[in-house]
């Protein structure tokens, strides 16, 4: 590879990458710069690529296949490489300056109101395990990726406590994302009645040695651990969360006749659920949830659920007198 080539360029940033983001998310990386940034600009002299030719890429061919949410992280990682190379040449102009890529509004959070999550709690089910896990996400408000990492290390049923500690995404364990993500959290009481039951489904726990990678995504420690949510056909812990959505709660919502939304909304629930009964600060949901800014809430994981509210209305007019 010529060293004053973009794919050059292209190698060291994806170097870099490879030393301090988790493996996950550099097959992410790496997949969006093979497939489409080397066959575009790898054989090019740095240098030569001006503005224009990123617009008129951007405009014709990533417009045509991909989503704006795609392009806007492919440009993100074109500017990256510039940056990198104006590191050596420091006059280099950057092309990359001015590119803009619009995305749309986001989706607002799909909660499950009481009366859905009553109907998805109801429905019979021969994947007990499976239900009782989804009462936990919906009462405890944890990611799926920390959910199928809880272990029995990380519970005190005495207490009603759970400590979330780990993460499994696309079958590979690691600490939390960051040290506020590490949280201990107080149960609500179907969270902790949930981990009473599977406590007594699961008398005989079975331990697992695993590797979990640290934070700086390089140390990888192993643990000894007895996993609390397990498959209730192969008594093996969940290999991920696409595995929970397409190989039960797909199924399950539609025999409970409840519109399909994603597990992850359960995380959405509890958010919504607490914000609705206008008890809980919002700064208190956004520590349970691992949250440093009360903002995350507001933005992307509560929402009031009408149905599920108090009159405030009618609270409202008791108050003013009218």
């Amino acid at each position: 590879m010529a060293e004053n080539s973009f794919g050059h360029y292209l190698d060291l940033w994806l170097t870099i990458k490879s030393n301090s983001v988790a493996a996950t998310s550099f097959r992410g990386y790496k997949n969006k710069a093979e497939v489409h940034v080397r066959p575009r600009w790898g054989d090019i002299q740095i240098d030569q690529i001006d503005h224009l030719d990123l617009q008129e890429w951007i405009q014709g061919p990533l417009s045509k296949r991909l989503k704006n949410k795609t392009i806007r992280d492919i440009i993100s990682n074109v500017r990256q490489v510039f940056r990198l190379y104006r590191t050596r040449k420091k006059v280099a102009h950057d092309p990359t300056e001015g590119l803009f890529v619009r995305l749309p509004d986001p989706e607002a959070p799909d909660p499950f109101t009481r009366a859905e999550i009553k109907q998805i709690l109801e429905t019979p089910t021969s994947r007990t395990q499976e239900l009782l896990m989804v009462q936990f996400m919906i009462w405890a408000g944890p990611r799926v990726s920390e959910t199928i990492a809880l272990a029995w290390e990380d519970v005190d049923l005495k207490q009603g406590t759970v400590t979330f500690r780990r993460s499994k995404v696309r079958g590979a364990y690691r600490v939390t994302k960051t040290r506020r993500s590490t949280r201990k959290v107080r149960l609500l009481e179907p969270a902790w009645d949930a981990l009473r039951k599977l406590d007594a489904i699961n008398q005989l726990k079975t331990v697992d040695t695993v590797d979990i990678v640290e934070r700086d995504n390089k140390t990888v420690r192993k643990h000894k651990l007895h996993f609390v949510f397990l498959n209730t056909k192969s008594g093996l812990p969940h290999v991920s969360d696409f595995v929970v959505r397409d190989r039960f709660f797909k199924a399950h919502l539609k025999a409970a006749g409840v519109r399909y939304r994603g597990p992850g909304q359960c995380r959405h629930t509890y958010a919504s659920q607490l914000l609705t009964t206008g008890v809980a600060s919002v700064d208190w949901i956004a520590e349970q949830m691992g949250h440093t800014s009360a903002n995350m809430i507001r933005q992307h994981y509560g929402t009031w659920i009408n149905e599920d509210g108090p009159d405030v209305i009618g609270m409202l007019q008791l108050a003013l007198n009218l």
